[in-house]
């Protein structure tokens, strides 16, 4: 079962600290208490082993009890994101044909009648243990799909273990650690947040979300909080780099940093690096259906600005496999996700060898393996393949530039161009950022047009809202 280390840490430390939001705090018993009360009121609504419950909580303290008590209970837990609109949240717990919505206070008038679960409401009766399998589900965790809809990652107690096992094992987590947490439970960066961290011990605390806007006091908290390690995104960590005041905030127990989500600017992770020389730094790949497949620990010597940087060696027991024709990535191991979850079936999707194709264009260079973008963006220019992940690498290494995408427009002369999208410094320009690209790519690379805007919009989980800056790029 996926919560056994931390059932130990229970009975070994039950006093020691589990979990801290601002100025609340519980212990490894108080949660195990909670949680249980949790599983003992869906057991009584008659909630069976393997059912889907889906958990309508912003990430926190109650959210942690809420997935505890999910599993206890044998059911599996699906994450909404609140910040969904309700059109979409009705539609992922039909689809998930989920048995009970989890959440405080009164229903959203979205939800079917007979499905909310106050915990609050939440009695100390009598909790039945129950037995789970590796094979059993834990968690569904609803990501875009590729039909328009959303579907659900359906992923089981093993493969979530086999990955919070290995990250443990690799980070060398003890009790003593103070981890921060800014991942939403609906994103897999936060399976290591629950089940490494609590898994051997450490604390786990919950970064405000007001802080992701403000840097400075972002750093600070992380000195005040004496947090020694964190799971984010680049986005938010080349924030920190840049404006996080790093050179004047001492982080001295900050022992590590892992990164996932998407590529980190080349030019960014120097600055990082260098701003928190003695704190390692990790590069975490792989899509929700692979947790994660691959790892890089950051070799700070072989940064080189104008060059993304690897994704590294296989990870948590995966074996990795390039197809010869497409270049794509494909995976197969024990972290990887039983299938896609919809209208409450479970669809498997690898191929007869257990192989699962990422759609990922990747290479194998010097023993690393590197990324070379998604093979959906793929662009065809006058005939010609485009990367848009290759025009990002570029444009990223210009000093000046922040942040950049690149997306593709139709074109009836050509087919298709790229579009792109920049956060610029100030002191620099369009003109300037159109110099550099003739010099270093071919013609047929060459945006059709540049959009500078303030930010890059960004999805809850950190990652780039392609959606919604296709519509404002095309306004």
């Amino acid at each position: 079962m996926l919560l056994e280390a931390f059932l130990h840490q229970c009975i070994d430390h039950p006093d020691a600290l589990a979990l801290q939001e601002q100025d609340r705090c519980l212990s490894y018993a108080q949660l195990l208490q909670q949680a249980q009360a949790v599983a003992a009121a869906l057991q009584t609504l008659g909630t069976l082993p393997g059912q889907p419950v889906a958990i309508h909580l912003d990430r926190g303290i109650d959210a942690v009890i809420a997935v505890f008590g999910v599993l206890l209970s044998g059911a599996c837990y699906v994450p909404l994101d609140l910040k969904n609109p309700s059109s979409r949240l009705a539609f992922i717990t039909a689809d998930a044909q989920v048995k009970v919505v989890l959440g405080i206070g009164t229903a959203p008038e979205w939800l079917e009648a007979g499905l909310w679960l106050n915990m609050a409401d939440c009695p100390n009766t009598p909790f039945n243990p129950v037995e789970t399998t590796n094979d059993g589900l834990a968690a569904i965790l609803y990501t875009s799909g590729s039909t328009g809809q959303p579907h659900g990652v359906a992923l089981s107690h093993g493969a979530i273990a086999a990955f919070a096992n290995w990250a443990a094992d690799l980070l060398a987590l003890t009790p003593i650690d103070r981890i921060a947490s800014s991942a939403p439970l609906f994103f897999d960066l936060s399976t290591f947040d629950l089940y490494a961290v609590l898994g051997t011990g450490a604390s786990l605390h919950f970064l405000p979300g007001k802080l992701t806007m403000a840097p400075a006091r972002l750093s600070a908290w992380l000195s005040e909080q004496a947090i020694s390690g964190w799971y984010s995104v680049p986005s938010l960590l080349a924030f920190l780099a840049y404006k996080g005041n790093l050179a004047q905030t001492p982080l001295a127990s900050l022992r590590f940093i892992i990164f996932a989500g998407e590529v980190f600017p080349t030019p960014a992770l120097i600055d990082l690096a260098a701003a928190l020389p003695q704190t390692a730094l990790y590069n975490f790949f792989g899509p929700t259906e692979t947790n994660v497949c691959c790892y890089w620990p950051v070799k700070r010597e072989q940064l080189q600005a104008k060059q993304n940087i690897p994704i590294g060696q296989p990870a948590a027991g995966c074996e990795l496999h390039i197809h010869a024709d497409s270049n794509e990535l494909r995976v197969r191991g024990p972290t990887l996700a039983s299938g896609y979850w919809g209208a409450g079936q479970l669809r498997p999707f690898l191929n007869a060898q257990s192989w699962y194709p990422t759609g990922d264009s990747v290479s194998l260079e010097n023993g690393e393996y590197r990324f070379h973008g998604r093979l959906g963006r793929m662009l065809k220019c006058s005939g010609y393949r485009v990367e848009p992940a290759e025009i990002e690498a570029v444009v990223n290494a210009i000093d000046g530039v922040r942040d950049c995408a690149v997306l593709g427009v139709d074109d009836p002369t050509a087919g298709q161009r790229p579009v792109l999208a920049m956060v610029l410094e100030s002191g620099i320009g369009i003109a300037e950022i159109r110099k550099h690209l003739l010099q270093q790519l071919p013609s047929y690379m060459q945006p059709s047009r540049y959009q500078v805007l303030d930010a890059l919009p960004r999805l809850p989980n950190g990652k780039l809202d392609y959606q919604t800056l296709r519509s404002m790029l095309e306004t």
